[in-house]
């Protein structure tokens, strides 16, 4: 069951609300922000869930993209959930921003002690999307994601994971090619196990590209030029294309913007195009 935490907030005449839930598969309390159109008021509307990067939790999103004017004038809700579990308490969870709390990466951890809570993929896409259907007045079966950084990593992966369940998935300056990067490395050691290379491959965008075969995907890319974390080799975008340009199933549409850089204001300028871009899936019939 959902608890509403705190009042709604009316937003270009939309809601913006908060819910915690006792999660079944992160056997812990957690919490997703949602916004509401004001379409939502008449009939139901299509849901855009949006993942977020390394350190955030479900708010930063919906204070700082500035998306909601565009979901507002389009009709689609919004769905922000958090990147990890939260409140574990198990050893070593909180000693790094790039792992433990905060850091969830959207896999299901196969290693002790991770392995209980640390379950974000069943979770984005099986325990989310079913407390989303049984609360809010979303259509069922129009659905797509978007992320950003890890969350990037996150959306596609869902998206390349479960054919035909997202109806397009896009990602800002998503780390792209994790396990050959060093923050990827690092989570898939911790959660999947350093020997079990081969479970890597199956939480990674640029090899799932390869291999996939489903419903055409269109997958849109957009990736700051002046991006530290690109010239540090964290996030690959290369590999992408080179995945993409293989399988004619994939179409990806990736650019790179000179001068931006990761930040939230990266994501502002280019959101309105990001949601255009979903639109263009959900709400076609």
């Amino acid at each position: 069951a959902l608890t509403q935490k705190g009042g709604d907030k009316l937003c270009f005449g939309g809601i913006v609300r908060r819910y915690a839930h006792q999660s079944s598969e992160l056997k812990c309390e957690m919490q997703f922000t949602v916004f509401i159109p004001p379409q939502a008021k008449l009939s139901p509307v299509p849901v855009l869930y949006w993942l977020s990067g390394l350190t955030c939790n479900d708010e930063n999103f919906i204070t700082k993209a500035g998306g909601q004017r565009k979901a507002a004038e389009l009709g689609i809700l919004l769905v922000c959930p958090d990147t990890s579990p939260r409140g574990c308490n198990l050893p070593g969870d909180k000693d790094n921003w790039d792992f433990g709390e905060g850091a969830g990466f959207y896999v299901d951890a196969t290693q002790e002690p991770w392995s209980n809570h640390y379950r974000m993929y069943s979770y984005i896409t099986s325990e989310l999307p079913a407390l989303v259907s049984s609360a809010l007045p979303v259509l069922p079966n129009k659905q797509s994601i978007v992320g950003h950084s890890m969350g990037g990593h996150g959306a596609l992966i869902c998206a390349l994971k479960n054919p035909g369940s997202y109806l397009s998935a896009s990602a800002f300056a998503p780390i792209s090619n994790p396990v050959n990067c060093a923050w990827g490395k690092k989570a898939f050691s911790g959660y999947l196990g350093a020997e079990n290379q081969n479970d890597w491959l199956k939480y990674d965008a640029s090899v799932l590209i390869s291999g996939y075969n489903g419903p055409q995907l269109d997958i849109l890319v957009d990736q700051g030029g002046a991006d530290n974390f690109l010239t540090d080799g964290q996030l690959l975008p290369e590999s992408l294309t080179a995945s993409a340009s293989s399988n004619p199933l994939i179409s990806l549409d990736l650019t790179t913007h000179d001068g931006y850089d990761h930040s939230y204001y990266f994501i502002a300028t280019f959101i309105d195009k990001h949601i255009e871009f979903h639109a263009k899936h959900l709400l076609s019939n």
